[in-house]
């Protein structure tokens, strides 16, 4: 068994896998301010609490974007389960060709999406969107390029600046609205955040469609912890949440592999 962790701005998303199977799913607050002790304890607890032997953990694969929480991530594997994790970065093995200008800007849930996408859809186009903290949306060649990336704030980023930058807007529960046409503050800011992500993404796929994709059109695969709020807008070819977690997995096994 394996544990994938990715490591993002407001959450550790984390996965358990046995072979190429993911058995268990978990959450933590990414805080900066946490000692391995207490990752090390959670992720014990995690395991004895499922019945999970953590002699059966064999490799841990991560990947962060929050540099500040790496070599505590790295010192609590070591300490509590003997491990030496895998990080996904610049350098690493990942049969995926990055084509910016600083490979070193590239996010490893960038490179662990567009990993898992080019595994799962071979010899297809694809554009990946991850709703996240921000919302990111790439283009993968049927070559596994990538070819890039568009960012844009989340939503909960986006609800977070009204509130703290207006003196009358509060904070909402982000979900999709019942009209465009919002008849309280709550429905309004709603209405705002759920139709101005919709039309901003809807417009950025069309764009790089056209720009690199002309002559096949892309699969788009939705992820990402706010991607089942727009299921429903048949923006998606394929959702799948884990995307990433397969991506750590998928990488992980290309560099022992390699090794």
């Amino acid at each position: 068994m394996i544990i994938c962790l990715d490591v993002g701005n407001s959450h550790i998303f984390g996965g358990i896998f046995d072979n190429d199977k993911i058995i268990m799913r978990f959450r933590h607050l990414t805080n900066g301010g946490s000692t391995s002790d207490q990752l090390g304890v959670f992720l014990k607890n995690l395991l004895r609490e499922s019945d999970i032997d953590t002699k059966e953990i064999k490799n841990i694969s991560i990947g962060s974007v929050v540099p500040s929480i790496d070599y505590t991530l790295r010192a609590a594997c070591k300490k509590y389960f003997n491990i030496e994790p895998f990080i996904l970065r610049a350098g690493t093995k990942t049969g995926i060709k990055i084509k910016t200008k600083n490979q070193n800007e590239t996010g490893a849930d960038l490179i662990a999406g567009s990993i898992a996408a080019s595994h799962f859809h071979p010899n297809k186009n694809i554009i990946v969107i991850d709703l996240g903290t921000a919302t990111t949306i790439t283009p993968i060649s049927r070559e596994k390029e990538f070819l890039g990336v568009s960012i844009l704030p989340g939503l909960r980023i986006s609800m977070e600046a009204l509130e703290r930058n207006t003196a009358k807007l509060v904070s909402v529960e982000i979900q999709q609205p019942e009209s465009t046409i919002g008849k309280t503050t709550t429905e309004s800011i709603q209405s705002g955040l759920y139709y101005g992500h919709l039309g901003a993404i809807k417009e950025i796929i069309k764009n790089i469609t056209s720009e690199v994709f002309v002559a096949e059109e892309p699969v788009i695969i939705g992820t990402g912890g706010f991607v089942n709020l727009f299921e429903q807008e048949n923006i998606f070819d394929v959702v799948d949440s884990d995307l990433v977690l397969h991506g750590l997995r998928i990488a992980l096994d290309l560099n022992i592999k390699a090794s």
